[in-house]
């Protein structure tokens, strides 16, 4: 996982940048940090970055990767009940977690509880389908791939999230990733029979698999 990531950071960088335009002064938290990715992608524009996950041997890894970067840090916590007052932070960011968690809609109440009035809240995550017999055959195989994995939110009930919590749309973009499907099953560690379960399952056939990503700016009012 850190090594794809560190292949992709420039990448991820660029794009947090262009699309965020942080001034500079922010501090940040990145929810579901995993080893650090959007975290390290945010440091050189914001004042400081926290990064929160609930898996030890993760954190420990950010950490490790910390080592010269002095304005983040990690710590331990459930995304569902994140350990900051209210108004903790001016961005608030989560990059592919949420179709991790079995309530999105806590995770998504936590990020603006943390956030103060005017401050900013960031989501990266991958979109279902329209189709909901596509989006059915989809979570089939990303939990054949991952069992971590929970369900993808269609747009629409993402756009509901933010109305719920007030938060107003300021920019959104769609990536279109297309993944080499072995090194897609690699980054998840799913080998042998899983690995050929969720080859059987792969709606995109056998070589490769193709992600619909959204990102989402929004304002905390």
């Amino acid at each position: 996982m850190a090594a794809r990531q560190d292949a992709r950071a420039a990448e991820l960088a660029e794009h947090v940048q262009t699309f965020v335009l942080p001034e500079g002064d922010e501090r940040a938290v990145d929810v579901g940090t995993g080893a650090g990715a959007l975290a390290f992608a945010l440091a050189p524009l914001v004042r400081e970055v926290v990064g929160v996950d609930r898996v030890p041997e993760l954190l420990a890894l950010a950490r490790e990767r910390a080592a010269d970067v002095p304005n983040v840090s990690f710590v331990e916590g459930d995304a569902t009940a994140l350990p900051f007052e209210d108004f903790s932070f001016d961005l608030a960011a989560t990059a592919r977690v949420l179709h991790h968690v079995a309530h999105p809609e806590i995770v998504l109440s936590e990020l603006t509880r943390v956030t103060r009035l005017g401050g900013r809240v960031l989501v990266i995550d991958q979109i279902a389908p329209v189709d909901p017999l596509e989006a059915i055959e989809l979570d089939r195989f990303e939990r054949a791939r991952d069992p971590s994995h929970t369900r993808l939110l269609p747009e629409g009930d993402l756009r509901t999230l933010f109305d719920t919590n007030r938060l107003a749309l300021i920019r959104e973009r769609r990536d279109v990733e297309q993944r080499d499907l072995d090194a897609y099953l690699d980054l998840a560690g799913c080998e042998t029979e899983d690995r050929e379960a969720a080859r059987a399952l792969s709606p995109h056939g056998p070589s490769q698999t193709v992600a619909l990503v959204g990102w989402y700016l929004l304002e905390r009012r």
